[in-house]
């Protein structure tokens, strides 16, 4: 493209060899000067994005499109003497990876402190994983690719992690009643915080596909109390206890050498049939699943289709507007305070009337000082609160 390509049409299609890449600009430096008839060929897990003249044009789905615009080869270099030979004309192209990236990484950076109903003031440590998938290209690339010839998944991983655990303490302070419930609660907790997350992602043209909680890990001392605790829950009395505690020891004595081994390796094979046969009298025996049950379990989640987030109708993806409100479904951007979709060169939302355009993300903690999301309710350094509740 440029000054190097004078007489022969462009053909833009992108191949993403490393996985890793979102979107890709044509040309990749500098303007370019995209001429008329040329091709561009998008597949099924991407979307092409137009520019034509500073101004998206058009987002193009899975197939072969041709791009029309002003210049035409030999006469648009002709026409551009005045500028160095170079067409006044502008146009390039993106190309969006669609696909679900997964299998990105969030988690504490420093323990934070909860208040445990039980146990008191207690720091704990989270980690997990993530999946994301561009569902609106043309906000995704106004509000986060801008002119970048490439953008990466690390170009946006660590910012949306930050997001993740600034939304988890506030989650997880307003929702933990004690650590001794919590492996219970991490299913739960997961669907709770990505419903929590998705207006944060949707501000960006993403979607949070899935989050999973894959520890929330206490100090040693509360983590040896919690082992504890798990062993006596173990016996309904403390005679099974000292049985297996009695079979323990004579399992080791067995394992010395000598006369007094062997003789205690004798006894403990006379035991064990017995012990045995006790454990699995006293184990309930699992109920077979009813035929309900095994169609239930056999049945395979179903995508939901998709629907314009203003009436919640079924919508097309290629469609631009809501058949049945008329709402604009290709975004732009988005009101940083009710989440309305917004046209090109809005001003102000028409729902909520807030100015658009960037706003602070950043409010100060009052204890440590530190940096935290404008909506965060507790602080992800310390813990403690940042704002009264509502």
């Amino acid at each position: 493209m440029g000054t190097h390509n004078i007489f022969f049409l462009e053909l833009i299609e992108w191949l993403d060899h490393n996985g890793q890449e979102i979107a890709h600009r044509f040309p990749e430096k500098g303007s370019g000067e995209v001429k008329y008839g040329a091709q561009m060929v998008v597949r099924d897990s991407q979307a092409g994005i137009f520019f034509y003249n500073g101004k998206a044009v058009h987002v193009f789905g899975p197939g072969r499109h041709t791009l029309k615009t002003a210049n035409i080869p030999i006469l648009n270099k002709i026409m551009g003497i005045p500028w160095g030979l170079e067409s006044p004309l502008r146009a390039e192209a993106y190309l969006v990876n669609t696909k679900i990236f997964p299998n990105l990484k969030w988690g504490t950076r420093e323990p934070v402190a909860f208040r445990d109903a039980q146990l008191g003031l207690i720091r704990l440590r989270a980690y997990g994983m993530f999946n994301i998938q561009v569902v609106q290209p043309l906000l995704f690339i106004n509000s986060l690719v801008g002119t970048m010839a490439s953008f990466s998944v690390s170009n946006l991983s660590e910012y949306l992690g930050k997001v993740i655990v600034s939304r988890f303490n506030d989650y997880l302070g307003e929702n933990m009643d004690t650590i001794l419930n919590l492996p219970s609660r991490y299913e739960a907790w997961s669907a709770g915080l990505s419903q929590k997350l998705s207006q944060d992602f949707s501000r960006f043209g993403l979607a949070l596909n899935q989050l999973y909680i894959n520890s929330i890990t206490p100090p040693p001392e509360i983590q040896k109390a919690m082992d504890d605790k798990t062993k006596l829950g173990m016996f309904e009395d403390m005679n099974k206890f000292l049985q297996l505690k009695a079979a323990t020891a004579l399992e080791k004595a067995a394992t010395n050498p000598g006369s007094a081994g062997d003789s205690m390796g004798l006894g403990v094979g006379f035991m064990m049939p017995s012990l045995m046969a006790q454990a699995m009298h006293n184990q309930p025996a699992t109920p077979p699943m009813t035929p309900g049950a095994l169609a239930a379990a056999q049945t395979i989640t179903r995508p939901a289709a998709l629907r314009c987030p203003e009436c919640r109708q079924p919508i097309d993806t290629e469609d631009r507007f809501c058949s049945s409100c008329g709402h604009q479904l290709l975004v732009f951007e988005q009101c940083q305070g009710c989440g309305k979709n917004l046209a090109h060169n809005t001003r102000f939302c028409p729902r909520c009337g807030r100015a658009a355009g960037p706003v602070q993300e950043n409010i100060p903690c009052p204890s440590c000082g530190r940096n935290n999301l404008r909506s965060a309710s507790f602080c992800v350094h310390c813990g403690e609160r940042v704002k009264e509740s509502s």
